[in-house]
């Protein structure tokens, strides 16, 4: 699993002779680390395509969570007729691949005057079935008994979930919201045909400027980029590792 990182790194750190040569190693025969990080912040505006791909990921995981956790919550703790038919077409919507619908996306989008713009980034990933489905199972695992005690001393059912619920659901929100980070800071196809304008571009796309068709692919600076929007992932990820092993086993548990 870690083949691929230690390829980048030692792709990033080497010269473009290097990397043509006939021969491969880890360790680099010449050295152009200063180099290839260089040209990463000087020949791209790559902090404003981390700052964009920052904002967009924000911004959708927070609108997934607002729409996720209510859907979750009423699956989960409302006993109401179509309750498992609805929960069987969030268990279907999981088998769409984003692929097969982005065209009818597209044409909406553009129908809206919507393209190139962060509301294109953005708004055809606000409803999570992945979302829903997580903190579904989170909730089952919580006992109704905590439910009817707040309903007793007279809380609301929206008071519940934002005061009891969410609190307690904190490791699901974590593993859901890595999920979603990684999901959408490291999407190259969907920015790729809703996007034109550069000041848009997220990392993964921003960084394919590296490929020109004068010189090819610079895959030392490609690499150093490569390595540069990672950071970001490994931060995160390693920030929150505890809330989201927590989330997925208590998930994992649940039927």
């Amino acid at each position: 699993m870690a083949t691929p990182f230690i390829v980048m790194l030692s792709t990033a750190l080497k010269s473009q002779a290097n990397i043509f040569s006939g021969s491969f190693s880890i360790i680099p025969e010449q050295w152009a680390a200063s180099g290839n990080f260089g040209e990463v912040f000087t020949s791209l505006p790559i902090i404003q395509f981390m700052l964009n791909g920052a904002l967009v990921t924000a911004t959708i995981f927070c609108i997934q969570v607002l729409v996720a956790v209510p859907c979750a919550y009423a699956l989960a703790k409302f006993d109401f007729k179509g309750r498992n038919i609805l929960f069987n077409c969030v268990l279907w919507s999981l088998l769409i691949p984003p692929q097969a619908v982005a065209i009818p996306v597209f044409l909406e989008l553009h129908s809206l005057g919507l393209l190139n713009s962060y509301s294109a980034l953005i708004l055809p990933w606000t409803i999570s079935v992945l979302g829903i489905f997580l903190m579904r199972q989170f909730f089952m695992a919580i006992p109704d008994d905590i439910m009817d005690a707040a309903r007793m001393d007279g809380m609301g059912e929206i008071s519940i979930l934002i005061r009891i619920m969410l609190p307690m659901a904190v490791p699901a929100l974590t593993a859901f919201g890595i999920l979603s980070f990684i999901a959408h800071w490291n999407d190259f196809f969907w920015p790729l045909i809703c996007l034109q304008d550069v000041q848009y571009f997220t990392p993964p796309l921003g960084i394919a400027y590296f490929k020109t068709d004068d010189a090819g692919i610079k895959y030392g600076p490609l690499m150093a980029a490569a390595c540069v929007i990672t950071i970001p992932l490994l931060v995160v990820f390693l920030a929150a590792r505890d809330k989201f092993i927590q989330g997925v086993s208590v998930q994992a548990g649940v039927k």
